[in-house]
C-alpha cells in the first residue's frame, strides 16, 4: 500500500489487557488497518513498550514509512489506575504566605488523610514558606522529608502567582518535578484548587517517565509527527502539556470512544454507549459537543474537567443470575471474571446433552450465576451476548455476532428451566439486562433535553446492548463502524482541546476576550491549525465565572459541500431527527460549507416551533436548535445586524433581560456564542469571530429563544 507523506493518523488505546492501534486516512477518516498487542504493564519501559510494539506492528502490516504519519495520539488508563490504586508519589506541599494565608495553607496537611484506595492514603509532606526568597531552602527541606514532587500553594495565586512561581522555579532548578496551583486552574477555592494540584503532582513522576519513554521510542522510529495524549474531556493535548498537567489524562478511558463517536460517526445529538465485557459507559453528545463537568477523585470534588459519564455494570460478557424460577439479574459479574468462554462462540455440536448449572464466579460470590456444562464436563458462560445472538438482534457484521443456531442451542437449557421458548428466554434476559441502562439513558435524555436522540453503540459488546435498547425505547440506533476499536479511532481523530476558567467579578468585555484568546492560543501552541479553531465561551454571572473551551485540528479538515451529496437522503435524515415528513423540511440558508434546514412542528399544547438543523458538507447534522430565527448577512454587516436581531428577540421578565442564544456559521466554523447572557459581551465575541473575515464573506446568524 502506498501513501502520500502525512496522509495517515495513528491512534493507540492502552487498555488493561490489550493495546489497540489503528491507522486512519487523514482526509477521509477511513480505517486503513488495526492491530492488537498485549499491554506491557510488567516491561521495564512499562506501557510505553506496548505502544511502540503496536506502532511497529501497524507500520509493518501496512508498509507505513515514518513520513506517512502526520499525527499520533494515545489514550491510557495509567493515570486513572494510579489514583484508583493509590500508587502515587510522595507530594511536598510548600504553603506560601504569612498571617491568615499561612494558616489557610497549613490546613492542607489534612490531604494526608485522603484515602485513594483501601489502606492507601495520599503521602504528603508540608513546609511553610513565609518568604518566597527562601523558596530553595523550603524545597530542600521537603526533599529531605521524602517528597518526590513539589506543589506550590498560595491562597490568591490566580491573581498574583509570584510566590508560587518562586517555589516552582526553585524546585525545577534542583531537578525536582514541581507544579503550582495557578498552573492547573484559574479558579478560586484554595482547598479544591490545591487538591487538584496535589493529585496532579502525585502521578507526575510516573506519567512524565512514560511520556519520555514514548517520545524517545517514537522519535527513534523516525516519526516526527505531533505526539498527543487523550484527555479526560474528550480532546487531546501535546506530550509537553501532559508532562505539566498529567491529571488531565485521568478518567480518559471513555473519552477516546466519545471522540470516535463525534468524529468517525459524526454524532451531533445523542447518547453514546461504549460496552465492554463487564460494563457500559454512557455519555451524551449535545449540539455536537461532549458534556463536561468537574470530576470527583478520592471522594472529593476537583477542578479536573472530565466527561459526564455514567457507568452501568452491564456488558457483553455479563452473566445471568437465576433463582430457580426466574431471571433475577444480569451481571455484575462477567465471563472474564469467571474465567469461562462465551457459550455462543462454541460450535452447535457441543450442546448435545449439555445441562444448566449454577456457579460462583469468584469465592464469596452468590452461587446463582448460570453456566452451561457439556457432556464432557467443559463449562461455558451464558452471557448477555449469547442471549442477544439467540434473539437475532446482533447485526451480522458486528464484532459480537455469533451463529444464531449455536446461540439458541446454548440458551436452550435455561429456556427449559424457565418454561419458555428460547426466544422468550432470550428476550427476558435482554429486558432484565437493559433495565439499568435504559434508566440512565432516560435520565440523560431528560436532563439534557435531547431532541430525538440517536443511540450509538461502541466497544466490543455494543451489539449486545444497543440494538435491543433502541427497539425498547423507540430511539434511532446504530452500531459504530469498527466499534471494537472505537477508542483508538477516537484517539486518531480527536481534536486538540484546551479549557480556560477564570473567576472575574463583573467581567468586562476585555476580560472575556482575553480568556477566549488564552484558550485559542493554547491549542494553537499545541499544533492546532489557527484557521479551524473554534472557541466556545460561557459566562456565568451568578458565579462570576468565565469558561473558554477551544478545539482545533492539527490540519484543517472541514470540506466544502460534496457535489455527490444525495439531497433526498439529507432531507430524510433532517426530517427523521425533527420528527416530521421530508416534505415539511425546507432550506433556510446556505454557505459553501453548510446548509441550514428547518421545519415547523406543533408542540403538544401550544404554537408551532421552528426546528433547525445545520448540515455540513458530508451530510452530517452538526447543530440542533429550535425556536429559531435564521438570517444571512456578510461579515461586514453581520455585527450591526446581529445587534438589531439580538435586541429584537431579547425577552424581559422578573429575572431581567434574557438575550437569545446565538450561533454564527463563519467559514468552516460553527461559532457557539450560546453560553453568553449579556448583550454587550455577545457582540464583543461575535466581533472577535468576524474580524479576520473578508467583508463580503457570507455569514449565517442563528438565534434561539431561551424561553
Amino acid at each position: 500500500m502506498t501513501f502520500q507523506p502525512g496522509a495517515v493518523r495513528v491512534g493507540i488505546d492502552v487498555g488493561g489487557t490489550f493495546t489497540d492501534a489503528v491507522a486512519v486516512d487523514a482526509r477521509t477518516f477511513e480505517l486503513l488497518g488495526q492491530v492488537k498487542v498485549p499491554t506491557s504493564h510488567d516491561h521495564t519501559d512499562g506501557v510505553a513498550h506496548g505502544i511502540l510494539e503496536a506502532l511497529e506492528k501497524l507500520r509493518a502490516d501496512l508498509g507505513l514509512s515514518a513520513d506517512d504519519v502526520s499525527f499520533l495520539a494515545h489514550g491510557t488508563t495509567q493515570a486513572t489506575n494510579a489514583l484508583l490504586e493509590g500508587d502515587v508519589a510522595t507530594v511536598g506541599i510548600a504553603g506560601v504566605g504569612t498571617g491568615y494565608d499561612a494558616f489557610a495553607t497549613k490546613r492542607l496537611r489534612a490531604f494526608g488523610k485522603m484515602e485513594l484506595a483501601p489502606g492507601r492514603k495520599l503521602p504528603v509532606r508540608f513546609v511553610a514558606v513565609r518568604d518566597p526568597a527562601r523558596a530553595g531552602a523550603a524545597v530542600d527541606e521537603l526533599v529531605r522529608a521524602g517528597a518526590e514532587v513539589v506543589v506550590a500553594v498560595e491562597p490568591f495565586s490566580v491573581d498574583d502567582p509570584g510566590g508560587e512561581d518562586a517555589v516552582a522555579a526553585a524546585a525545577r532548578e534542583r531537578g525536582v518535578l514541581a507544579t503550582a496551583t495557578h498552573e492547573i486552574t484559574g479558579l478560586y477555592g484554595l482547598t479544591k484548587r490545591a487538591r487538584t494540584a496535589v493529585l496532579n503532582a502525585g502521578i507526575m513522576p510516573r506519567m512524565v517517565s512514560t511520556a519520555d519513554l514514548v517520545e524517545s521510542s517514537v522519535r527513534r522510529a523516525g516519526i516526527t509527527a505531533a505526539l498527543m495524549v487523550v484527555r479526560g474531556d474528550g480532546g487531546v493535548m501535546s506530550l509537553a502539556e501532559m508532562r505539566r498537567r498529567p491529571l488531565l489524562t485521568a478518567l480518559s478511558g471513555p473519552a477516546a470512544g466519545v471522540a470516535g463517536a463525534l468524529m468517525a460517526e459524526r454524532l451531533s445529538e445523542g447518547v453514546f454507549l461504549e460496552t465492554g465485557g463487564t460494563s457500559t459507559d454512557i455519555s451524551v453528545v449535545r449540539r455536537g459537543r461532549v458534556l463536561v463537568r468537574h470530576a470527583h477523585l478520592g471522594g472529593h470534588e476537583t477542578y479536573l474537567p472530565a466527561l459526564d459519564v455514567r457507568t452501568v455494570g452491564i456488558g457483553g460478557g455479563s452473566l445471568i443470575r437465576f433463582s430457580g424460577r426466574a431471571i433475577t439479574e444480569v451481571g455484575p459479574r462477567s465471563a472474564h471474571i469467571a474465567g469461562l468462554p462465551y457459550a455462543c462462540f462454541a460450535p452447535a455440536a457441543v450442546w448435545s446433552g449439555a445441562k444448566l448449572i449454577t456457579i460462583s464466579p469468584r469465592p464469596g460470590d452468590p452461587a446463582d450465576y448460570v453456566a452451561i456444562e457439556t457432556a464432557d464436563g467443559t463449562r461455558y458462560a451464558l452471557t448477555l451476548t449469547c442471549a442477544a445472538n439467540a434473539l437475532g438482534v446482533v447485526p451480522a457484521d458486528s464484532y459480537a455476532y455469533a451463529n444464531e443456531e449455536s446461540s439458541q442451542a446454548a440458551l436452550q437449557p435455561l429456556a427449559t428451566a424457565l418454561g419458555l421458548s428460547v426466544q422468550e428466554a432470550a428476550r427476558a434476559v435482554l429486558r432484565q439486562a437493559v433495565k439499568p441502562v435504559r434508566a440512565v439513558v432516560d435520565q440523560l435524555v431528560q436532563e439534557y433535553r435531547l431532541d430525538h436522540p440517536t443511540l450509538v453503540g461502541g466497544g466490543g459488546g455494543a451489539a449486545a446492548v444497543t440494538p435491543f435498547l433502541g427497539a425498547e425505547t423507540g430511539h434511532d440506533w446504530r452500531i459504530a463502524a469498527h466499534a471494537e476499536v472505537i477508542s483508538p479511532l477516537g484517539a486518531a481523530l480527536a481534536l486538540v482541546r484546551e479549557s480556560v476558567e477564570r473567576i472575574v467579578p463583573s467581567p468586562s468585555n476585555a476580560d472575556i476576550l482575553a480568556t477566549r484568546a488564552q484558550a485559542e492560543a493554547a491549542v494553537v501552541a499545541q499544533g492546532a491549525d489557527p484557521a479551524g479553531v473554534e472557541v466556545d465561551v460561557t459566562v456565568d454571572p451568578q458565579r462570576n465565572l468565565i469558561r473558554a473551551v477551544a478545539t482545533g485540528a492539527t490540519e484543517l479538515r472541514t470540506k466544502d459541500r460534496a457535489a455527490s451529496l444525495d439531497a433526498c437522503a439529507v432531507h430524510a435524515a433532517v426530517a427523521r431527527s425533527i420528527g416530521v415528513s421530508p416534505a415539511e423540511v425546507r432550506e433556510l440558508a446556505t454557505t459553501p460549507q453548510y446548509d441550514v434546514f428547518g421545519a415547523s412542528k406543533r408542540r403538544r399544547f401550544g404554537r408551532s416551533v421552528m426546528h433547525l438543523r445545520v448540515v455540513d458538507g458530508e451530510g452530517v447534522i452538526r447543530l440542533h436548535s429550535k425556536s429559531v430565527v435564521v438570517e444571512t448577512a456578510d461579515a461586514g454587516t453581520a455585527p450591526a445586524r446581529l445587534a438589531a436581531l439580538a435586541d429584537q428577540h431579547t425577552r424581559y421578565g422578573d429575572g431581567g433581560a434574557r438575550i437569545p442564544a446565538v450561533w454564527l456559521l463563519v467559514g468552516p466554523k460553527i461559532a457557539d456564542l450560546s453560553g453568553v447572557l449579556d448583550g454587550d459581551q455577545l457582540l464583543a465575541l461575535a466581533g472577535a469571530e468576524l474580524k479576520t473575515r473578508a467583508d463580503d464573506e457570507p455569514v449565517v446568524l442563528i438565534l434561539e429563544d431561551r424561553g
